[in-house]
């Protein structure tokens, strides 16, 4: 029998491992999963519902297997590639082949004050109920980021009764999902939540409080008392939540000599295999083609390629759909396909709805018979069948595929005009 191990037990290692299980029907593969933290695989995508009050073991997303030797809070600290051992603090663990499922750090920007207490990541279920604990008889909260993380940590604070601010450096929030209306749209809702929106301005430095009461009991750190942002203003927080991106966590591989990107992340062909011929990796950590996927779906896709692999299988990353639908603040938000519009040629074609707060476009191919993408802020429910027509023809007339059911086909002053390369409103 060959010896497997995997380095990690996120979503995506958990599911590689149960993936690889199901089908070693004649046990060639003995599993040992070394993992940093000390909890099994739960469920990130999903992190946030801890604050609505889901438990942590209502998030794991762990089956237990007595076929596979699980250590937690066992990271591993290095690879000898030429004894083809993964070395932890507890000791060394051979393998005849070995998958990183490592995933991705946060990105911390360098400013000062980032090291103060009561500032924090948002990463872990560790991350959040420290962030719950310090919140107890706190008055206001800021967030650095307003991505789709950003967003989620935002609704944290307000849950837990903090007067929040979200800081994002782009000029709209979640600017890698939705479009500069769509961003609009999306900040209208979220503001009137009461939490304050801060766009096109980065925070250059959290200060700590200067009153002689900044240092948290038992610590000699001081705590944070404020944001200062580019734009000369102040942000007074009591509790600072950085969620400014992720990176690949590749640290292991790269010092163990496997090829890793220019920017991050342990290069990878179409079977998920390293520039070692024993070593995979899949996930969060692993850049195919040069580029990483801070989606679960891609990592899950890595998860079945390897798992067939390792059978003696053909499987390839059939690539990545990068679409996303979820619900922030209780706002349904969409993208999908080229949400952006960036093939040449493309046409645009949007419905604004200012009443009910719906703002939906479509991009479609230069002769307007190809679906190429789209975005939907406020009612995402056409989303499962734009989706599914992504490069296909259009499933109906463009504006009676955006209109929310209710409203019934809008009138002529709905109509657009198609306009290529440009955003063509249609205004209710």
């Amino acid at each position: 029998m060959k010896h497997l191990v995997v380095v990690g037990n996120g979503m995506v290692g958990q599911r590689f491992v149960e993936a690889l299980r199901s089908r070693d029907s004649a046990g060639q593969w003995r599993v040992t999963v070394l993992a940093e933290e000390g909890r099994a695989a739960y469920d990130r995508v999903r992190l946030s519902a801890f604050f609505d009050g889901v438990t942590a073991e209502e998030l794991s997303v762990h089956t237990p297997d007595d076929g596979v030797d699980l250590r937690l809070g066992e990271p591993v600290v290095r690879v000898d590639r030429d004894r083809r051992v993964a070395v932890t603090g507890g000791g060394e663990y051979p393998y005849d082949a070995l998958v990183f499922a490592t995933g991705s750090y946060p990105f911390v920007p360098p400013v000062d004050g980032a090291d103060l207490t009561g500032v924090f990541v948002y990463r872990t279920l560790d991350d959040l109920e420290a962030i719950r604990d310090f919140a107890k008889g706190k008055r206001t909260g800021a967030v650095i980021g307003g991505g789709l993380l950003g967003l989620e940590a935002a609704n944290a604070l307000r849950l837990l009764g903090l007067s929040t601010h979200v800081v994002e450096f782009a000029p709209r929030l979640m600017p890698v999902q939705v479009d500069e209306a769509g961003g609009a749209m999306l900040r209208r809702y979220v503001e009137d939540l009461d939490v304050k929106v801060h766009t096109g301005t980065a925070t250059t430095a959290i200060r700590p409080r200067q009153d002689g009461l900044g240092r948290q009991a038992g610590t000699s750190a001081s705590t944070v008392h404020g944001l200062v942002l580019s734009d000369g203003s102040w942000i007074q927080a009591d509790l600072v939540v950085v969620a400014a991106g992720v990176r690949p966590r590749d640290d292991v591989a790269r010092d163990a000599g496997v090829a890793v990107g220019e920017r991050g992340g342990i290069l990878v062909d179409a079977s998920c295999q390293t520039s070692d011929d024993r070593i995979w990796a899949i996930g969060e950590c692993a850049a195919v083609d040069g580029r990483c996927y801070g989606l679960v779906a891609p990592g899950y896709a890595m998860a079945e390629v390897v798992a067939d692999r390792l059978l003696g299988g053909p499987a390839t990353f059939p690539g990545a759909d990068l679409s996303t639908k979820l619900k922030l603040l209780g706002v349904d938000v969409a993208s999908f396909g080229d949400a952006h519009g960036t093939t040449e040629g493309c046409l645009d074609v949007t419905f604004t709805d200012p009443a009910t707060r719906v703002y939906a476009k479509l991009v479609l191919s230069d002769d307007a018979q190809t679906l190429l993408g789209g975005v939907l802020v406020g009612d995402a429910s056409a989303y499962p069948t734009l989706r599914a027509s992504v490069g296909g023809a259009l499933p109906g007339p463009p504006l009676a595929l955006l209109a929310p059911a209710s409203e019934g086909a809008p009138g002529p002053a709905s109509t657009p005009c198609r306009v290529p390369r440009r955003s063509a409103p249609a205004t209710r």
